[in-house]
């Protein structure tokens, strides 16, 4: 086992630079007593929580993402380097990357988590996803393309199945797309196709339990229920998808529903990559951690974020969304001092910020501040937390611009159908998009605080 030796500055490895990853390497960078890299596949930072609105067409791709080294330029001990982590030596305690090696002596892993398919046949293979940029990308640029290709549809059944767009997963994210569609689908799609009658544009929202936002009062739940409901979504609560097919979705009551676009947003699961590595894995593909993040057995290695199967004082998992994860990483930043120190590092304990979920213009529901609000007062106070959690000043002004516009005009600005690859990706200045699951703490759900 490599040691540490105390006349060699340490070096601390940091796999990720979602939100637990990236608030790590900016809490230690004021230290100049260590060594710091920062490591991700990509070369930028995406506010998750808006990644809905990218895939409804009211924001850009470079309003909620921001270049890495931008972000760390002056912080001092940490570089970052663009690298995908492909396996880890814990004896040696070194990181096998796809740019050479990384030695460490402490690491910090945050590589997040994607989506949790819970064996329905054929999710993995024909649902869209929705938990990093380039899911939101290809999903936007469907559903425009379906439009285009339902204007000239002459077949009846042909157009309802191009029209037809389902939702599967009633949480925060789920919710706020299916809001978020159907203002677009219903707003400035029709202006632009006025040959498609509006009821033929069908929304369906599917939930497995018996109502949405099922982390939240139930009175909110009903709220938003409601709100989607005078929005033209159609709620099917109680439904079971059984499979789902490139022309549709069948369910477990014996019903289907024939569609081309399958939007999967009904839960998540830790990197799988990680057991590949020998990590110990439990619920959900989180990496089994002490109360401390540390890894028993291996206390130089520390897991935060969506890949951490941290535990409450209750003993119950903690949720994966963006509070947990900014916490965690915040969190770190001491802890690995503490560690190298040789101090008795005390245990993670997560502050409860509450949650919100935007359903539509002027209408969303918080349980934040010891209250519960619905309607504009929500809104407003949802608005106001996105947008001073966003990473960069620029990208503040840009997204309440966007916001301040579609709010005004009742107009989506960046409704451009443009190739998969080589299209907008290229457009984004100084970022290198590329599929990534690995190496990128996880979108956590769109609506809490963080979010």
């Amino acid at each position: 086992m490599s040691e540490f030796h105390p006349t060699r500055v340490p070096r601390v490895a940091i796999v990720g630079a979602g939100f637990a990853g990236l608030w790590a390497a900016q809490g230690l960078a004021s230290r100049h007593d260590l060594d710091v890299t920062l490591l991700d596949k990509n070369n930028y930072h995406t506010f998750y929580p808006l990644l809905y609105q990218v895939a409804a067409a009211e924001l850009g791709p470079t309003e909620i993402a921001y270049p890495v080294r931008s972000i760390l330029r002056d912080a001092g001990c940490v570089r970052f380097r663009m690298a995908e982590v492909i396996g880890v030596d814990k004896d040696r305690r070194v990181l096998a990357t796809t740019e050479g090696d990384v030695p460490y002596d402490v690491l910090i892993l945050a590589l997040g988590s994607v989506p949790a398919f819970f064996g329905v046949p054929g999710a993995d293979e024909h649902a869209f996803r929705l938990r990093i940029m380039d899911d939101a990308l290809p999903l936007r640029r469907a559903i425009l393309s379906r439009f285009e290709k339902a204007t000239f549809e002459p077949d009846p059944e042909r157009r309802a199945q191009l029209l037809t767009f389902v939702i599967v997963g009633g949480g925060p994210t789920g919710v706020e797309y299916a809001g978020a569609l159907a203002e677009l689908l219903h707003g400035p799609i029709l202006k632009d196709y006025p040959n498609i009658p509006p009821d033929e544009i069908n929304i369906i929202l599917v939930e497995a339990i018996d109502r949405v936002l099922p982390a939240m009062k139930p009175r909110l739940s009903q709220y938003a229920l409601d709100r989607l409901e005078r929005r033209r979504v159609e709620i099917r609560l109680n439904t079971m998808v059984t499979e789902i097919r490139a022309d549709g979705v069948d369910f477990k009551d014996g019903t289907s529903i024939a569609s081309e676009t399958v939007v999967w947003t009904a839960g998540i699961q830790g990197d799988p990559v990680v057991a590949q590595w020998g990590f110990e894995v439990g619920s959900a593909g989180r990496v089994k951690v002490d109360p401390t993040l540390q890894v028993p057995g291996h206390p130089e290695i520390f897991v935060a974020g969506d890949l951490s199967a941290a535990q409450d004082e209750g003993g119950e998992l903690l949720p994966q969304v963006a509070p947990v994860a900014v916490q965690q990483g915040e969190y770190l930043a001491e802890a690995v001092r503490m560690w190298l120190a040789g101090e008795e590092i005390p245990p993670f304990r997560y502050d409860d910020p509450g949650m919100l979920a935007v359903v539509g213009r002027s209408h969303a529901v918080a349980q934040v501040f010891g209250g519960a609000f619905t309607g504009f007062v929500a809104w407003v106070l949802w608005a106001l937390i996105h947008v001073a959690k966003l990473v960069g000043f620029r990208n503040r002004v840009l997204v309440l611009v966007n916001w301040a516009w579609n709010y005004i005009f009742y107009k989506r600005a960046v409704r451009l159908i443009l190739p998969v690859a080589g299209g907008e990706e290229d457009l984004v200045e100084g970022m290198t998009m590329t599929p990534s699951a690995a190496g990128v703490d996880s979108g956590p759900e769109a609506g809490d605080t963080s979010d």
